[in-house]
């Protein structure tokens, strides 16, 4: 009788664990879907590093170092000031977008430039008008779709036609830019960090004076307050927020109210940065909404309501801004500026994609 032994057991190298390898893969990459924090910082560094590298070899125009990174910050604070009105207006669900932001920009910004510049009117005073109106912009909004119960796509694009028309009626088409708001351009200056700035670039002061208190106090009212959890009730399932007690449709035009507020004070920052109140400063071009969405978007907030964090729309924004000063040394002039709108839509495509793959298989972002 012949005995046959069985096969012999495969050897694996000493210390190594299939089974552990795998699920450290799989918590990684677990981690990058469901923590939007994580996928953007790991973005981030994809960026950095691979735009030295092409700066290394020679392949870009110019420098991409800290100082030129430092300086890039200037754009960013604006995008995500009003990342951060499209987060709060996005997590109040029912379809909330706010397409008018750019448009409220610039009227308040014109607004601002009169005052200020022409009317003869002090800073603080001129600035209080401009919040004021950005407001009262945002509660129109706010009523429509709160109270009125216009869909915030077509409520907010009716009142960016009509905010655009009235910024360029009440200007008469042309700049402010008297010497009160030339001087004005001091605002936007890069200064050195407080004890440590003699080892770091310049940084834009916006940074300070604008955005770091926008990002405390959306972070604070979001987190802090009773408000924030509202907010997040009503963007979850407003019916079963009326159910527990919630008035839905105040909540509801706060955060239009809010998107209005830190539209003006974004035109306070872009008169400082333009030297001069321009009746299309937050509509030219592309206008400022749908980078704002798109930084949202990527930013892990939910299109659906309810879901979004503050530190993602900062994280997306520095990628966002990065990559695009990137790209304008990689492709010189006109093409730079066309390939930062392909970048910017595949990244929302990406965005959206991540977000859906993401509630499909985990159930969050």
């Amino acid at each position: 009788m012949t005995v046959t032994s069985p096969p012999a057991t495969p050897q694996l190298p000493p210390g190594a664990d299939p089974g552990k390898r795998r699920g450290l893969v799989s918590r990684m990459l677990e981690a990058l879907l469901t923590q939007r924090v994580v996928l953007l910082a790991v973005l981030i560094i994809l960026v950095l590093v691979g735009m030295t590298l092409l700066d290394v070899a020679g392949l870009l125009s110019g420098s991409y170092n800290a100082d030129y990174l430092a300086s890039a910050l200037i754009s960013a604070v604006p995008l995500a000031m009003l990342g951060l009105a499209q987060l709060m207006v996005i997590l109040s669900g029912k379809g909330g977008i706010d397409l008018s932001v750019g448009s409220m920009v610039s009227i308040t910004g014109v607004l601002f430039g009169l005052a200020y510049g022409s009317w003869g009117w002090g800073f603080l005073a001129a600035f209080g008008f401009a919040v004021l109106a950005g407001a009262a912009c945002g509660a129109i909004n706010g009523a429509l779709v709160a109270y009125i119960g216009f869909p915030p796509l077509i409520a907010t694009l009716a009142t960016y036609y009509a905010f655009r028309s009235l910024a360029l009626v009440i200007s008469d088409q042309k700049p402010v830019n008297s010497p009160e708001i030339q001087a004005f351009y001091s605002a936007a200056q890069s200064i050195e960090i407080p004890l440590i700035g003699g080892t770091l670039p310049l940084v834009p002061l916006g940074i300070f004076t604008f955005l770091l208190p926008t990002v405390v106090v959306v972070w604070l009212v979001l987190n802090k307050t009773t408000f924030g959890r509202r907010l997040y009730a009503i963007g979850t399932n407003d019916v079963a927020a009326a159910w527990s007690g919630i008035n839905v449709r105040p909540n509801r035009m706060v955060v239009y109210v809010l998107s209005g507020v830190i539209s003006a004070l974004v035109a306070v920052v872009t008169v400082a940065q333009f030297a001069s109140a321009r009746p299309d400063a937050g509509t030219s071009g592309n206008g400022m909404a749908l980078p704002a969405i798109t930084i949202a978007v990527l930013g892990g907030v939910a299109i659906t309501g309810g879901i979004g964090r503050v530190a993602g729309i900062v994280l997306s924004t520095l990628l966002i801004v990065w990559l695009n000063a990137g790209i304008l040394l990689a492709f010189p002039g006109n093409d730079g500026s066309q390939y930062q709108l392909l970048a910017l839509g595949l990244v929302l495509i990406f965005a959206s994609l991540l977000n859906g793959i993401t509630k499909r298989r985990y159930g969050g972002i």
